[in-house]
Protein backbone atom coordinates (compact mmCIF):
# COMPACT_ATOMS: atom_id res chain seq x y z
CA UNK A 1 0.00 0.00 0.00
CA UNK A 2 1.81 3.48 -1.06
CA UNK A 3 2.63 5.62 1.84
CA UNK A 4 0.21 8.52 2.09
CA UNK A 5 2.26 12.00 1.61
CA UNK A 6 2.06 14.09 4.09
CA UNK A 7 0.38 18.25 3.63
CA UNK A 8 2.04 20.61 2.28
CA UNK A 9 2.32 23.09 4.50
CA UNK A 10 0.93 27.21 3.11
CA UNK A 11 4.33 28.57 3.92
CA UNK A 12 6.13 25.90 1.80
CA UNK A 13 3.88 26.55 -1.31
CA UNK A 14 3.89 30.21 -0.51
CA UNK A 15 7.60 30.80 -0.73
CA UNK A 16 7.70 28.26 -4.08
CA UNK A 17 4.81 30.21 -5.74
CA UNK A 18 6.36 33.34 -4.87
CA UNK A 19 9.64 32.61 -6.02
CA UNK A 20 8.29 31.05 -9.30
CA UNK A 21 5.25 34.21 -9.33
CA UNK A 22 7.97 36.96 -8.71
CA UNK A 23 10.47 35.34 -11.73
CA UNK A 24 7.48 35.76 -13.49
CA UNK A 25 6.42 38.96 -12.59
CA UNK A 26 9.73 40.24 -13.28
CA UNK A 27 9.54 39.02 -16.76
CA UNK A 28 6.25 40.47 -17.54
CA UNK A 29 7.43 43.85 -16.10
CA UNK A 30 10.23 43.74 -19.03
CA UNK A 31 7.65 42.62 -21.52
CA UNK A 32 5.86 45.28 -20.61
CA UNK A 33 8.89 47.46 -21.61
CA UNK A 34 9.88 46.35 -24.19
CA UNK A 35 6.22 46.32 -26.41
CA UNK A 36 5.24 50.07 -24.90
CA UNK A 37 9.10 51.19 -26.76
CA UNK A 38 8.17 49.30 -30.05
CA UNK A 39 5.94 49.31 -32.85
CA UNK A 40 3.25 47.85 -30.72
CA UNK A 41 3.27 50.42 -28.73
CA UNK A 42 0.18 51.85 -29.84
CA UNK A 43 -1.78 48.87 -30.43
CA UNK A 44 -0.44 47.65 -26.50
CA UNK A 45 -2.10 50.71 -25.18
CA UNK A 46 -5.75 50.18 -26.98
CA UNK A 47 -5.63 46.90 -26.12
CA UNK A 48 -5.55 47.86 -22.08
CA UNK A 49 -7.66 50.61 -22.34
CA UNK A 50 -10.35 49.20 -24.68
CA UNK A 51 -13.96 49.03 -23.29
CA UNK A 52 -14.84 45.85 -22.25
CA UNK A 53 -18.25 46.11 -20.40
CA UNK A 54 -20.50 47.90 -18.59
CA UNK A 55 -20.60 51.09 -16.39
CA UNK A 56 -20.89 49.77 -13.19
CA UNK A 57 -20.29 53.08 -11.26
CA UNK A 58 -20.29 56.43 -12.26
CA UNK A 59 -17.54 57.67 -11.27
CA UNK A 60 -14.95 55.02 -13.42
CA UNK A 61 -17.26 54.91 -16.57
CA UNK A 62 -17.08 51.93 -18.49
CA UNK A 63 -15.41 48.98 -17.55
CA UNK A 64 -12.54 48.35 -19.88
CA UNK A 65 -9.26 45.65 -19.60
CA UNK A 66 -7.11 47.74 -16.84
CA UNK A 67 -10.53 48.52 -14.76
CA UNK A 68 -10.87 45.06 -14.75
CA UNK A 69 -7.27 44.18 -13.66
CA UNK A 70 -6.94 46.93 -11.68
CA UNK A 71 -10.46 46.89 -9.49
CA UNK A 72 -11.18 43.46 -10.54
CA UNK A 73 -9.00 40.67 -10.44
CA UNK A 74 -6.87 42.57 -7.93
CA UNK A 75 -9.67 42.15 -5.39
CA UNK A 76 -8.46 38.45 -5.69
CA UNK A 77 -4.94 39.40 -5.01
CA UNK A 78 -6.40 41.58 -2.33
CA UNK A 79 -8.43 38.49 -0.80
CA UNK A 80 -5.16 36.42 -0.81
CA UNK A 81 -3.57 38.92 1.02
CA UNK A 82 -6.31 39.46 3.76
CA UNK A 83 -5.63 35.05 3.90
CA UNK A 84 -2.10 35.47 4.53
CA UNK A 85 -2.14 37.96 7.68
CA UNK A 86 -5.27 36.38 9.11
CA UNK A 87 -3.46 33.27 9.14
CA UNK A 88 -0.07 34.67 10.16
CA UNK A 89 -1.84 36.51 13.26
CA UNK A 90 -3.87 33.63 14.32
CA UNK A 91 -1.64 30.35 13.78
CA UNK A 92 1.90 31.64 12.32
CA UNK A 93 4.68 33.93 12.61
CA UNK A 94 2.79 37.11 13.86
CA UNK A 95 0.53 35.14 16.66
CA UNK A 96 2.93 36.33 19.54
CA UNK A 97 3.25 39.63 20.40
CA UNK A 98 7.50 38.22 21.19
CA UNK A 99 7.25 37.73 17.18
CA UNK A 100 4.91 40.21 16.01
CA UNK A 101 7.46 42.70 17.48
CA UNK A 102 10.83 43.00 14.84
CA UNK A 103 8.54 42.50 11.59
CA UNK A 104 6.44 45.29 13.40
CA UNK A 105 9.02 47.70 14.07
CA UNK A 106 10.73 47.20 10.29
CA UNK A 107 7.48 47.20 8.73
CA UNK A 108 6.66 50.64 10.26
CA UNK A 109 10.16 52.46 9.90
CA UNK A 110 10.27 50.51 6.44
CA UNK A 111 7.15 52.71 5.44
CA UNK A 112 7.58 56.04 7.43
CA UNK A 113 11.30 56.75 6.19
CA UNK A 114 10.64 56.32 2.70
CA UNK A 115 7.51 58.87 2.96
CA UNK A 116 9.51 61.09 4.56
CA UNK A 117 12.11 61.15 1.78
CA UNK A 118 9.85 61.41 -0.76
CA UNK A 119 7.91 64.13 0.93
CA UNK A 120 11.29 65.61 1.12
CA UNK A 121 12.04 65.67 -2.57
CA UNK A 122 8.99 66.32 -3.90
CA UNK A 123 6.23 67.58 -1.36
CA UNK A 124 6.82 71.15 -2.24
CA UNK A 125 6.11 70.46 -5.62
CA UNK A 126 2.51 71.72 -6.12
CA UNK A 127 0.05 68.56 -6.70
CA UNK A 128 2.48 65.78 -5.80
CA UNK A 129 2.06 65.59 -1.79
CA UNK A 130 -0.32 62.89 -2.30
CA UNK A 131 1.91 60.60 -3.66
CA UNK A 132 3.67 60.32 -0.40
CA UNK A 133 2.73 56.47 -0.12
CA UNK A 134 4.39 55.64 -3.42
CA UNK A 135 7.53 54.17 -1.83
CA UNK A 136 6.04 52.95 1.02
CA UNK A 137 5.11 49.57 -0.09
CA UNK A 138 7.07 46.68 -0.75
CA UNK A 139 6.72 44.13 -3.88
CA UNK A 140 6.42 40.59 -1.78
CA UNK A 141 6.57 38.56 -5.09
CA UNK A 142 9.55 40.46 -6.94
CA UNK A 143 11.62 40.41 -3.74
CA UNK A 144 11.38 36.73 -3.29
CA UNK A 145 11.62 35.99 -7.21
CA UNK A 146 15.55 37.74 -6.37
CA UNK A 147 15.98 35.74 -3.58
CA UNK A 148 15.23 32.58 -5.35
CA UNK A 149 17.83 33.56 -7.61
CA UNK A 150 20.29 33.30 -5.07
CA UNK A 151 19.32 29.73 -4.41
CA UNK A 152 20.48 27.90 -1.15
CA UNK A 153 22.43 31.45 -0.61
CA UNK A 154 19.27 32.93 0.80
CA UNK A 155 18.79 31.80 4.56
CA UNK A 156 15.68 30.64 5.34
CA UNK A 157 15.18 33.59 8.33
CA UNK A 158 15.58 36.15 5.46
CA UNK A 159 13.09 35.13 3.31
CA UNK A 160 10.22 34.45 6.48
CA UNK A 161 11.41 37.86 7.51
CA UNK A 162 11.09 39.52 4.37
CA UNK A 163 7.81 37.80 4.30
CA UNK A 164 6.05 38.91 7.71
CA UNK A 165 7.57 42.57 7.10
CA UNK A 166 5.78 42.60 3.46
CA UNK A 167 2.55 41.00 5.19
CA UNK A 168 2.62 43.87 7.85
CA UNK A 169 3.78 46.28 5.06
CA UNK A 170 0.57 45.18 3.07
CA UNK A 171 -1.18 45.82 6.38
CA UNK A 172 -0.15 49.50 6.53
CA UNK A 173 -0.81 50.01 2.47
CA UNK A 174 -4.78 48.70 3.19
CA UNK A 175 -4.95 50.62 5.71
CA UNK A 176 -3.46 53.79 3.84
CA UNK A 177 -5.77 53.02 0.55
CA UNK A 178 -8.85 53.05 2.71
CA UNK A 179 -8.20 56.10 4.67
CA UNK A 180 -6.69 58.38 2.42
CA UNK A 181 -7.33 57.19 -1.21
CA UNK A 182 -11.02 56.75 -0.58
CA UNK A 183 -13.07 59.26 -2.97
CA UNK A 184 -16.64 60.79 -1.71
CA UNK A 185 -18.50 58.16 0.37
CA UNK A 186 -21.65 56.57 -0.95
CA UNK A 187 -23.24 55.58 2.56
CA UNK A 188 -25.96 53.42 1.08
CA UNK A 189 -23.86 51.67 -0.79
CA UNK A 190 -20.91 51.76 1.85
CA UNK A 191 -23.74 50.25 4.59
CA UNK A 192 -24.54 47.18 1.89
CA UNK A 193 -21.14 46.68 2.45
CA UNK A 194 -21.04 46.81 5.87
CA UNK A 195 -24.67 44.59 5.70
CA UNK A 196 -22.63 41.95 3.97
CA UNK A 197 -19.91 41.97 6.21
CA UNK A 198 -22.15 41.31 8.78
CA UNK A 199 -23.65 38.09 7.06
CA UNK A 200 -20.00 36.79 6.43
CA UNK A 201 -18.89 36.93 10.06
CA UNK A 202 -22.49 35.15 10.69
CA UNK A 203 -22.15 32.61 8.81
CA UNK A 204 -18.82 32.10 9.92
CA UNK A 205 -20.16 31.83 14.07
CA UNK A 206 -23.65 29.68 12.61
CA UNK A 207 -21.00 26.86 11.40
CA UNK A 208 -20.94 27.94 7.35
CA UNK A 209 -17.79 26.25 6.20
CA UNK A 210 -18.91 26.17 2.33
CA UNK A 211 -16.43 28.63 0.31
CA UNK A 212 -18.93 28.64 -2.39
CA UNK A 213 -21.39 30.57 -0.28
CA UNK A 214 -18.41 32.80 1.29
CA UNK A 215 -17.06 33.83 -2.78
CA UNK A 216 -20.70 34.73 -3.83
CA UNK A 217 -20.80 37.09 -0.77
CA UNK A 218 -17.68 38.64 -1.98
CA UNK A 219 -18.32 39.03 -5.32
CA UNK A 220 -21.78 41.22 -4.06
CA UNK A 221 -18.96 43.03 -1.18
CA UNK A 222 -16.67 43.90 -3.86
CA UNK A 223 -19.65 45.38 -6.43
CA UNK A 224 -20.91 47.59 -2.46
CA UNK A 225 -17.12 48.66 -2.09
CA UNK A 226 -16.90 49.40 -5.91
CA UNK A 227 -19.78 51.99 -5.21
CA UNK A 228 -18.73 52.63 -2.35
CA UNK A 229 -16.23 54.64 -2.65
CA UNK A 230 -13.72 53.25 -0.80
CA UNK A 231 -11.27 50.97 -2.83
CA UNK A 232 -12.92 48.01 -4.26
CA UNK A 233 -9.76 45.69 -3.55
CA UNK A 234 -10.60 46.09 0.15
CA UNK A 235 -13.33 44.18 -0.26
CA UNK A 236 -10.62 41.39 -0.87
CA UNK A 237 -9.32 41.90 2.79
CA UNK A 238 -13.03 42.33 4.42
CA UNK A 239 -13.53 39.30 3.38
CA UNK A 240 -10.81 37.27 3.88
CA UNK A 241 -11.19 38.22 7.92
CA UNK A 242 -14.28 36.28 7.52
CA UNK A 243 -13.50 33.07 6.27
CA UNK A 244 -13.03 30.58 8.30
CA UNK A 245 -9.83 29.12 10.07
CA UNK A 246 -8.92 25.83 11.93
CA UNK A 247 -6.32 26.55 14.12
CA UNK A 248 -2.82 23.92 13.66
CA UNK A 249 -0.26 24.98 16.47
CA UNK A 250 2.77 22.96 16.24
CA UNK A 251 1.09 20.54 13.18
CA UNK A 252 1.26 20.91 9.58
CA UNK A 253 -1.94 23.00 7.97
CA UNK A 254 -5.46 20.90 8.15
CA UNK A 255 -6.68 19.68 5.14
CA UNK A 256 -10.69 20.39 5.94
CA UNK A 257 -9.15 24.43 7.38
CA UNK A 258 -11.68 26.53 4.69
CA UNK A 259 -9.04 29.46 4.56
CA UNK A 260 -5.96 26.80 4.35
CA UNK A 261 -8.02 25.19 1.26
CA UNK A 262 -9.07 29.14 -0.45
CA UNK A 263 -5.46 29.87 0.38
CA UNK A 264 -3.80 26.84 -1.42
CA UNK A 265 -6.21 27.23 -4.12
CA UNK A 266 -5.75 30.98 -4.82
CA UNK A 267 -1.84 30.97 -5.03
CA UNK A 268 -1.26 29.64 -8.21
CA UNK A 269 -3.55 31.95 -9.84
CA UNK A 270 -2.70 35.23 -8.33
CA UNK A 271 1.22 34.10 -8.55
CA UNK A 272 1.10 33.13 -12.23
CA UNK A 273 -1.81 34.81 -13.36
CA UNK A 274 -3.28 38.20 -12.12
CA UNK A 275 0.45 39.43 -10.27
CA UNK A 276 1.97 39.19 -13.57
CA UNK A 277 -0.76 39.91 -16.02
CA UNK A 278 -1.39 43.56 -13.62
CA UNK A 279 2.51 44.07 -13.59
CA UNK A 280 2.14 43.89 -17.78
CA UNK A 281 -0.89 46.02 -17.79
CA UNK A 282 0.68 48.99 -15.49
CA UNK A 283 4.66 48.72 -16.09
CA UNK A 284 4.40 49.81 -19.82
CA UNK A 285 6.07 52.84 -19.78
CA UNK A 286 7.12 55.09 -23.39
CA UNK A 287 10.93 56.13 -22.86
CA UNK A 288 11.02 57.81 -26.27
CA UNK A 289 11.57 61.08 -25.69
CA UNK A 290 12.27 60.70 -22.34
CA UNK A 291 14.86 63.60 -20.93
CA UNK A 292 17.28 63.36 -18.15
CA UNK A 293 15.32 66.32 -16.70
CA UNK A 294 12.33 64.26 -16.70
CA UNK A 295 13.88 61.44 -15.02
CA UNK A 296 15.30 63.56 -11.99
CA UNK A 297 11.81 65.35 -11.80
CA UNK A 298 10.41 66.29 -8.24
CA UNK A 299 7.82 62.64 -8.12
CA UNK A 300 10.25 60.25 -10.24
CA UNK A 301 13.44 61.35 -8.02
CA UNK A 302 11.07 61.37 -4.50
CA UNK A 303 9.86 57.67 -5.21
CA UNK A 304 12.99 56.37 -6.20
CA UNK A 305 15.09 57.89 -3.36
CA UNK A 306 11.61 56.35 -0.99
CA UNK A 307 12.42 52.85 -2.24
CA UNK A 308 15.98 52.51 -2.66
CA UNK A 309 17.28 54.61 0.19
CA UNK A 310 14.41 55.21 2.53
CA UNK A 311 13.10 51.32 2.90
CA UNK A 312 17.17 50.49 3.47
CA UNK A 313 17.60 53.56 6.17
CA UNK A 314 14.05 52.13 7.69
CA UNK A 315 14.51 48.69 7.60
CA UNK A 316 17.87 47.87 8.37
CA UNK A 317 18.45 50.96 10.81
CA UNK A 318 15.44 49.43 12.86
CA UNK A 319 16.40 46.26 13.24
CA UNK A 320 19.88 47.02 14.04
CA UNK A 321 18.59 49.34 17.30
CA UNK A 322 16.18 47.01 18.23
CA UNK A 323 18.93 44.24 18.43
CA UNK A 324 21.62 46.44 20.07
CA UNK A 325 18.97 47.81 22.32
CA UNK A 326 17.53 44.24 22.83
CA UNK A 327 14.20 44.85 21.95
CA UNK A 328 14.52 41.53 19.83
CA UNK A 329 17.06 39.03 18.78
CA UNK A 330 18.72 38.82 15.22
CA UNK A 331 17.85 36.88 12.64
CA UNK A 332 18.74 32.86 13.06
CA UNK A 333 21.93 32.11 10.54
CA UNK A 334 22.38 35.51 9.04
CA UNK A 335 24.93 38.05 8.95
CA UNK A 336 24.55 41.61 9.24
CA UNK A 337 25.78 42.04 5.64
CA UNK A 338 22.62 39.55 4.76
CA UNK A 339 20.09 41.55 6.57
CA UNK A 340 21.37 45.22 4.77
CA UNK A 341 20.90 42.80 1.67
CA UNK A 342 17.24 41.89 2.30
CA UNK A 343 16.64 45.32 3.51
CA UNK A 344 17.54 46.57 0.12
CA UNK A 345 15.04 44.08 -2.03
CA UNK A 346 12.49 45.50 0.49
CA UNK A 347 13.29 48.61 -1.91
CA UNK A 348 11.40 46.48 -4.42
CA UNK A 349 7.98 48.34 -4.60
CA UNK A 350 6.69 47.43 -8.04
CA UNK A 351 3.26 46.08 -8.04
CA UNK A 352 1.48 48.34 -4.69
CA UNK A 353 3.60 51.26 -5.77
CA UNK A 354 2.04 51.11 -9.01
CA UNK A 355 -1.47 50.15 -7.72
CA UNK A 356 -1.04 53.14 -5.06
CA UNK A 357 0.29 55.54 -7.86
CA UNK A 358 -2.54 55.15 -9.77
CA UNK A 359 -4.27 55.74 -6.86
CA UNK A 360 -2.48 58.98 -5.96
CA UNK A 361 -2.83 60.77 -9.29
CA UNK A 362 -6.04 59.88 -10.67
CA UNK A 363 -7.33 61.07 -14.15
CA UNK A 364 -3.75 62.80 -14.10
CA UNK A 365 -1.76 60.30 -17.69
CA UNK A 366 1.50 62.63 -17.01
CA UNK A 367 1.64 61.90 -13.06
CA UNK A 368 1.00 58.40 -13.40
CA UNK A 369 3.92 58.09 -15.94
CA UNK A 370 6.18 60.15 -14.20
CA UNK A 371 5.28 57.77 -10.82
CA UNK A 372 6.15 54.93 -12.90
CA UNK A 373 9.29 56.16 -14.04
CA UNK A 374 10.63 56.78 -10.30
CA UNK A 375 9.08 52.91 -8.69
CA UNK A 376 10.74 51.38 -11.75
CA UNK A 377 14.13 52.82 -10.83
CA UNK A 378 13.85 52.09 -7.44
CA UNK A 379 13.05 48.86 -7.74
CA UNK A 380 15.50 47.93 -10.30
CA UNK A 381 18.20 49.86 -8.01
CA UNK A 382 17.10 47.44 -5.22
CA UNK A 383 17.00 44.68 -6.62
CA UNK A 384 19.89 44.55 -8.45
CA UNK A 385 21.78 46.15 -5.33
CA UNK A 386 20.33 43.84 -2.84
CA UNK A 387 21.18 40.68 -5.10
CA UNK A 388 25.00 41.92 -5.56
CA UNK A 389 25.13 42.40 -1.46
CA UNK A 390 23.14 38.92 -1.18
CA UNK A 391 25.32 37.34 -4.04
CA UNK A 392 28.80 38.00 -2.52
CA UNK A 393 28.21 38.45 1.21
CA UNK A 394 30.23 35.62 2.66
CA UNK A 395 27.57 32.80 4.88
CA UNK A 396 27.05 32.73 8.38
CA UNK A 397 29.44 30.03 9.85
CA UNK A 398 26.83 27.95 10.63
CA UNK A 399 24.66 28.14 7.20
CA UNK A 400 24.47 24.69 6.42
CA UNK A 401 23.44 23.45 10.12
CA UNK A 402 21.05 25.49 10.50
CA UNK A 403 19.48 25.72 7.14
CA UNK A 404 19.02 21.88 7.63
CA UNK A 405 17.26 22.05 10.85
CA UNK A 406 14.79 24.87 9.23
CA UNK A 407 13.98 22.29 6.42
CA UNK A 408 13.28 19.77 9.04
CA UNK A 409 10.96 21.73 11.05
CA UNK A 410 9.04 22.88 7.72
CA UNK A 411 8.48 19.32 6.93
CA UNK A 412 7.33 18.16 10.47
CA UNK A 413 4.68 20.94 11.31
CA UNK A 414 4.77 23.67 7.97
CA UNK A 415 6.30 26.47 9.83
CA UNK A 416 10.48 27.33 11.67
CA UNK A 417 9.62 27.82 15.22
CA UNK A 418 11.88 30.55 15.59
CA UNK A 419 13.32 32.70 12.92
CA UNK A 420 15.72 35.06 15.68
CA UNK A 421 18.11 34.01 17.57
CA UNK A 422 17.98 34.46 21.67
CA UNK A 423 18.04 38.28 22.42
CA UNK A 424 21.31 39.60 23.80
CA UNK A 425 23.02 37.42 20.55
CA UNK A 426 23.62 40.31 18.52
CA UNK A 427 26.98 39.77 17.66
CA UNK A 428 27.16 35.67 15.99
Amino acid sequence: MPRKSAPRSALRDFLESESAGGMLLIFAAILAMIVANSAFGETYLHVIHAVTGPVLTDKLGPMTVHLWINDGLMAVFFLLVGLEIKREFVDGRLASWDRRRLPFIAAAAGMAVPAALYMLFAGGTPGLAQGWAIPAATDIAFAIGVLALLGKRAPTSLKLFLVTVAIVDDMGAVAIIALFYTAKINVAALAAAAVIVGAMFACNRLGVRSLIVYLLMFVLLWYAMLLSGVHATIAGVLAAMAIPFDRTPGAPDSATSPLHRLEHGLHPWVAFAIVPLFGFANAGVDMSGLTVDQIFAPLPLGIAAGLFLGKQIGIFGSVWLSVKLGIAGKLRGATWPQIYGVSLLCGIGFTMSLFIGGLAFPGDATLIEEAKIGILMGSLVAALAGFAVLRFTPLHPEHDRIETESDAEIASDGDVNDTCEPEGRANA
